[in-house]
């Protein structure tokens, strides 16, 4: 009887991983959907304004149109553009890493509780006399789930890092998008 118990709690638990699976690779080719759609756009806004710049380009006629095109302000949007690109980017990875973050907390969730019903099931049926063995398998047992703990606490942790990161990298290209004006020079005539 215990045997088929225990058949029964490995092939449901193979069932949950497969699950898991197919749902973090459902939300991987989600992701990569998505940020398919962020590049495609911006390539089609890289392109458009390409053309814009070219076609400026082949108008100027002489060397203050073309001072007039190399201004801090047009460097400014470039540097707004590239900005709110990588805000997408870290939209989707962000939401991405979450989902895989939910993902596995629930599975080490279903693992912890797998494993305290599998032992409950096993030391139930011990036989008599070997109590001192059980007392040693359920301490070395609960070792284990704290080492499930530990898991959870490092992937939590992991997760707050990666938060961390992608936040810093964000305000880093926000913080070269701001691009000072320059002051104006004057000349004294000599």
């Amino acid at each position: 009887m215990f045997q088929n118990q225990l058949n029964d709690q490995i092939s449901q638990a193979q069932a949950k991983a497969v699950e898991n699976a197919k749902y973090l690779a459902q939300v991987a080719v989600e992701s990569a959907k998505e940020l398919a759609e962020i590049n495609q756009s911006a390539a089609k806004d890289a392109l458009v304004a390409a053309q814009d710049t070219s076609a400026q380009l082949l108008a100027i006629k002489d060397v203050q149109q073309l001072a007039k095109l190399a201004q801090p302000e047009t460097a400014q949007e470039a540097a707004k553009y590239a900005a709110a690109y990588q805000a997408k980017v870290n939209k989707v990875v962000r939401n991405g890493s979450k989902e895989v973050a939910q993902v596995v907390e629930a599975s080490i969730d279903d693992a912890r509780a797998d494993m305290v019903q599998f032992v409950k099931e096993a030391t139930k049926t011990a036989p008599a006399g070997s109590e001192a063995f059980v007392s040693a398998f359920k301490t070395a047992f609960e070792t284990s789930l704290q080492q499930f703990d530990q898991v959870r606490a490092s992937a939590t942790d992991a997760f707050a890092n990666f938060e961390k990161s992608m936040d810093a990298a964000l305000a880093n290209v926000q913080g070269q998008g701001a691009v000072a004006k320059p002051a104006a020079k004057s000349r004294k005539a000599v």
